[in-house]
């Protein structure tokens, strides 16, 4: 097999039968029997989206494969996502979740791996978990492992691990897209000095993004939450604004400081950086709002934040969109690297691995694409088309 099926494995719908309210299972493919991929919850999430979420957890293990590593212990996973239709702010969620967690339960315990993703706190999904009888997210996993006794401790021990005041879970995923952003701009000969970032979101992968991309020497002019945008030409003091995040990213304005600006919510796009990172919803981007972007790169530290239409046009203009199958893909890599092996409990540890990781395959993303002379998605798209026969071969892979 050279591409990837065009249809899933497994598509579910499931109604909850207290509120109404739909969710969704889709199994992109297994790859020894087993799936990876996070359970997001937002008002308005689709099976079409969790399907194309699904299909692109398929190309990030894919792309994570090292065949040239014999020694590596995380062998890729198969691709799965899941989706609730509901306001993770609702009152109701917490109920939809145990519920839905409870009707998934023998997908999770046998072939879906599942964690945080948009809406939903590792937390959260870990009590709502238990609450539903599971023994953990990821027990599908469990009878590959050498030892699952030390793997369970040793992730267990990794999830205990914060950095400033933000668990090592969140940050890994952030060092990632930062990492990604610097191989583009160290590749363009960009000081980072240089170089300007706006965000849109602060949450998990958003706020982390924007510390170590602070840390790396850029400026931070723009971020977006809920309630719009904060700007500051001059820079924004990115450790007070994570410091005054609620539990779903929202900044207290509160924190201000004189020459912060509050601006609407689109704002962000039309900033005036090199870097636009949209770290929040899918879809974010369409052909309707594209050209209020004027950066250089769009990196994507979000699911499917820039619509295909979109990325034509930005790709038109000469903007270079850095795609969410590999810049986000760190987190996913870290869970597998940490509960594998490969990685210990360790902060500077998962940072020196992730950022090593992380910098070999843009590169070779970047350097696919100058090659074949098409876009980094594209090149990612060839990649995977390389490495599935050869995990097909020596794994087994399924649809």
């Amino acid at each position: 097999m050279t591409s990837p099926s065009p249809a899933p494995l497994i598509s579910l719908t499931w109604t909850d039968h207290v509120t109404g309210t739909e969710g969704y299972l889709v199994v992109d493919r297994l790859v020894r029997g087993v799936s990876s991929g996070g359970l997001r919850m937002r008002e308005g999430c689709t099976l079409a989206e969790v399907a194309g979420l699904a299909r692109g957890m398929s190309m990030k293990e894919a792309l994570h494969f090292d065949a040239g590593n014999p020694g590596a212990r995380y062998i890729p996973l198969g691709g799965a996502k899941g989706g609730i239709d509901c306001d993770p702010r609702a009152p109701a969620a917490y109920g939809v979740l145990v519920r839905f967690l409870r009707a998934m339960r023998p997908y999770v315990e046998h072939v879906w791996t599942t964690g945080e993703d948009l809406g939903l706190s590792q937390d959260l999904v870990d009590r709502a978990a238990a609450e539903a009888g599971l023994v953990s997210t990821v027990q599908a996993a469990y009878p590959l492992l050498d030892d699952e006794a030390g793997a369970r401790r040793r992730l267990a021990e990794a999830f205990a691990v914060a950095v400033d005041g933000i668990g090592l879970d969140e940050l890994v995923g952030g060092c990632g897209v930062a990492e990604c952003t610097l191989a583009a701009l160290d590749r363009a000969g960009v000081p980072h000095s240089d170089a300007r970032v706006s965000l849109q979101g602060l949450g998990t992968m958003g706020g982390a993004t924007a510390r170590f991309l602070s840390r790396a020497g850029l400026t931070v002019v723009a971020v977006a939450d809920v309630k719009g945008t904060i700007s500051n030409p001059a820079g924004l003091d990115v450790e007070a604004l994570l410091a005054a995040r609620d539990a779903h990213g929202t900044v207290d304005r509160g924190v201000l400081r004189h020459g912060d600006q509050e601006l609407p919510s689109d704002a962000w796009l039309a900033a005036d950086a090199e870097v636009l990172v949209p770290a929040a919803v899918s879809y974010a981007v369409g052909p309707g709002n594209q050209a209020l972007v004027s950066a250089r790169w769009v990196v994507e530290a979000a699911n499917m934040p820039v619509l295909p239409e979109a990325e034509s046009l930005l790709a038109e203009r000469g903007i270079t969109v850095l795609p969410d199958v590999v810049v986000n893909s760190g987190t996913n890599a870290w869970w597998w690297w940490t509960l594998f092996g490969d990685i210990g409990p360790d902060a500077e540890e998962a940072f020196r691995h992730t950022r090593r990781s992380m910098r070999a395959l843009i590169d070779h993303v970047l350097e696919r694409a100058a090659a074949d002379g098409c876009t980094p998605r594209a090149a990612a798209h060839a990649l995977v088309a390389d490495r599935l026969p050869v995990m097909a071969e020596r794994f087994g892979w399924y649809r």
